[in-house]
Parts: C-alpha cells; sequence; structure tokens
C-alpha cells in the first residue's frame, strides 16, 4: 500500500479514495495474502463441524483476520464454543458477548442454529469469494488505520453506516462510537455513563434515519475529520507529500492528483503556494 504517514488527514483520505481498487489489486497479489487466500479456498470445503474449523489454523485465521477478529485468533476454545452456542438462546455465549463481530462471523459460517448443529455447504463459490472479499477489505482498513486512525475509522464507518439499525450498536463498537461522538461533539467522559443514558445523549444530538442520506455522512466525515486533525495534527512533512503525489505501481510511474492542505505544511513550504 501507499504511503499516508504524514499527510492531512483529508489529503490521505482522498488519496487513498483514487487509488482504493488498485490497492486492492496490489494486496491480492502480495504473496503472503495470495497464500492465505488460496489455502482458505482450497480446504475449507472439507471442514464440517465447528472443532474441525479451529484445528486448520491457516483457514481459521483467515476467517478470523476477515471478521476483524485478529486480535483474538489465540482464543480458539472461545471461538469453538462460540460457534456451537445458539443464536437464539439469550442465556447462549454468543448472546453474552457484545462484541457484534462474533455474531456475524457466527452467522456467516452457520455451524449452529436454533435447530441445533448443522453442516455448512462451504462448496458454494459466492461464500468463498463474498469471505475472502471481506479479507483484503479488512487488510485495506486496518493497514489504514495503523497509518492514519482518524482516516482509519473514517472507512470503518463507511464500513458500517448501511447496517447501522440503533445507537446500541454503535456504542458497542470503539471506532463508531469516537466517530459519532467526535462529529457530534459530545466528550468522551459520557462513555462512562449507563448505556440507555448515552443512547438519549446521541438521539438529542442526530437522527440515525439520516445515515440514508450520502451528504449527511459525508458531512459527519468532513466535521470528523476537521475536529480529529485539529485535536491531533498529523506529523505533515513536505517529502511525504510529495512522494504520494509520484506512485509507482509496478507498471511505472502514475500521478495520482489529490488537493493539497498547505495549512498542514510546515511555514516555509506552504509559503510556496501563496
Amino acid at each position: 500500500m501507499i504511503s499516508i504517514s504524514g499527510l492531512s488527514s483529508n489529503v490521505a483520505l482522498n488519496l487513498l479514495d483514487s487509488t482504493r481498487d488498485r490497492q486492492l489489486e496490489l494486496l491480492n497479489n502480495e504473496p503472503v495474502h495470495k497464500r492465505a487466500a488460496e489455502a482458505f479456498a482450497e480446504r475449507i470445503s472439507s471442514i464440517s463441524t465447528p472443532e474441525e474449523f479451529v484445528a486448520d489454523f491457516e483457514v481459521y485465521s483467515f476467517v478470523m483476520r476477515a471478521f476483524d477478529l485478529e486480535d483474538q485468533i489465540f482464543g480458539r476454545g472461545l471461538i469453538r464454543k462460540t460457534l456451537e452456542s445458539d443464536p437464539e438462546d439469550p442465556a447462549s455465549l454468543l448472546n453474552r458477548l457484545t462484541d457484534q463481530r462474533f455474531r456475524e462471523m457466527h452467522l456467516a459460517l452457520g455451524f449452529t442454529t436454533a435447530e441445533g448443529p448443522q453442516t455448512p455447504d462451504f462448496t458454494s463459490e459466492a461464500f468463498v469469494e463474498a469471505v475472502t472479499t471481506r479479507y483484503f477489505n479488512r487488510v485495506y482498513i486496518n493497514n489504514s488505520g495503523d497509518q492514519n486512525s482518524t482516516v482509519g475509522t473514517v472507512l470503518e464507518f463507511r464500513e458500517q453506516a448501511d447496517s447501522i439499525n440503533n445507537w446500541f450498536e454503535i456504542l458497542r463498537d470503539r471506532d463508531l462510537t469516537r466517530f459519532f461522538q467526535t462529529a457530534l461533539g459530545i466528550p468522551e467522559s459520557v462513555s462512562g455513563l449507563d448505556l440507555d443514558v448515552q443512547r438519549r445523549i446521541f438521539e438529542e444530538k442526530f437522527d440515525l434515519a439520516d445515515l440514508a442520506d450520502p451528504e449527511e455522512r459525508e458531512r459527519l466525515t468532513t466535521r470528523f475529520i476537521a475536529i480529529s486533525d485539529a485535536l491531533n495534527p498529523p506529523a505533515a512533512a513536505a517529502s511525504s507529500v510529495a512522494s504520494s503525489l509520484l506512485v509507482s505501481f509496478g507498471t511505472g510511474p502514475q500521478i495520482i492528483p489529490i488537493t493539497l492542505d498547505v495549512t498542514n505544511l510546515p511555514i516555509g513550504a506552504s509559503r510556496l503556494y501563496q
């Protein structure tokens, strides 16, 4: 992936948006990710139980990363029990976990339903493609967030915006909570309050129905970036801006047009553009 370190978050996001498809293509061809995807596609169809799933570490790790659960990879016992849980039983382990990433993976794999243990059909090309696409999209988001946490949070918001149904889903997610707290001007200290109290505070600030409007999403994103960069300015450097203007993707140099935010350049450099 190209480097966005040192760029203002707005410039970095514009650069990522203009090169996203090519960057995903490059990720698909990186040896470590290519091997992981091939191993998953070759062996997932032979797995029929949660026990077999967690025993195949390559396949298991690939799926865990696809559902953004890389930090839980070594908890294989917990994952197995979660996948064996009844999704309809309020007392089951799955429903006692507040992190929705576990539920998303549980439902996608389908080892257990309210009717009991199932033998999923993982031979479907659509299933393999969906999980693989999810894996590479997650790598792209996480790599971007490692370089610029503000940009990473925006990408996470974009990823989940269509599926948000209520404030509790937001309050259970660290990145979404940060996004809305910042964009709506809600202090971080609110997170220490009861969830119902938090929900009412957020409801007074914003109607979630407005998320259906692309212009409203863009307004929230613009406000979030402006406030985040004002509070925590990226360590901008003219050299990192210049290096991002000329990017080689292995087929020769390619000029990437971006909007240069001179307010985040050192004073000496910014005078060049006045």
